[in-house]
């Protein structure tokens, strides 16, 4: 089961990861989401440091923007997360 804690630093790993995995930068996701660009960059590292936790309405930008489900980045489990994804890349 996830706890607050858990689950934050799961959303952080995971951002970073499908980032990274995709060929953001931080700036480019975060425009990409809706952020303004003068702030994009600085928001999404301190969302993958846990610094600021997104809010759902952000997550889900940031999830569309990745082109992944929103419940990749809270599923308790690394292979869930993965299943999620293979999941969404055969639809």
């Amino acid at each position: 089961m996830l706890t607050p804690h858990k689950y934050r630093k799961t959303f952080c790993i995971r951002l970073k990861h499908i980032r990274l995995e995709r060929g953001f930068s931080q700036k480019e996701l975060g425009k990409l989401a809706g952020i303004d660009e003068f702030v994009a960059s600085t928001r999404i590292n301190r969302y993958e440091q846990g610094i600021h936790e997104a809010d759902l309405e952000t997550a889900g930008k940031l999830a569309q923007a990745l082109n992944v489900p929103l419940a990749y980045f809270y599923a308790d489990d690394d292979k869930l997360a993965d299943m999620i994804l293979q999941f969404n890349a055969n639809k």
